[in-house]
């Protein structure tokens, strides 16, 4: 994936992706555990490691082409991927949705004014395409906002569904006590 993609879904998520980061790795018990206890179905590698928050060692290793073949990931497969990532790991294209609504709203709440400041002061009729582009705006702004309203709601049942844990513990005083018996 492209370095724009890891700066825009770090942006928009609370959850860290490292850019350069492989879907492959060693995990102590405790991450596997934490990663297998994830039981949602579209599984997001890279965002679930980061996720489950364990400290990360990495190793860096130079990436060379490959000897034979070809990869299987096409544009089409990437894109996909990406947007797996962005839609399960943040819920801000619906909070856009909410912000384009409020943005037409008041675009088109100026330009009513302005229809009617210009009637009133200069006495120019406005004909009648100017009043229904900004009618236009209004409704398709309010449309948006509920819509943005309604995906909020939408993203919080998505997250409960999930059913991540709330937290993962790293230690516990039980572990500690079993180890030192």
């Amino acid at each position: 994936m492209s370095e724009s993609f890891y700066k825009i879904i770090n942006r928009i998520s609370k959850t860290e992706i490292v850019s350069g980061a492989r879907d492959y790795r060693l995990m102590n018990r405790k991450m596997a555990d934490a990663v297998l206890e994830m039981s949602e179905y579209n599984r997001f590698s890279k965002g679930i490691f980061g996720w489950v928050g364990f400290r990360t060692k990495w190793l860096e290793f130079e990436n060379v082409e490959r000897s034979a073949g070809e990869t299987k990931w096409s544009l089409k497969k990437l894109f996909c991927y990406s947007m797996e990532g962005i839609t399960g790991f943040s819920v801000a294209p619906l909070s856009l949705a909410s912000i384009v609504g409020v943005f037409f709203c008041v675009l088109s709440f100026l330009l009513i004014l302005l229809i009617v400041v210009r009637t009133l002061i200069w006495g120019d009729p406005v004909s009648g395409w100017p009043s229904m582009a900004c009618i236009i705006f209004m409704v398709s702004g309010v449309q948006l906002l509920c819509t943005g309203i309604v995906g909020q709601y939408l993203s919080k049942t998505y997250l409960e569904t999930k059913h991540r844990p709330i937290f993962i513990l790293k230690d516990s005083s039980n572990e500690e006590e079993s180890e030192s018996v």
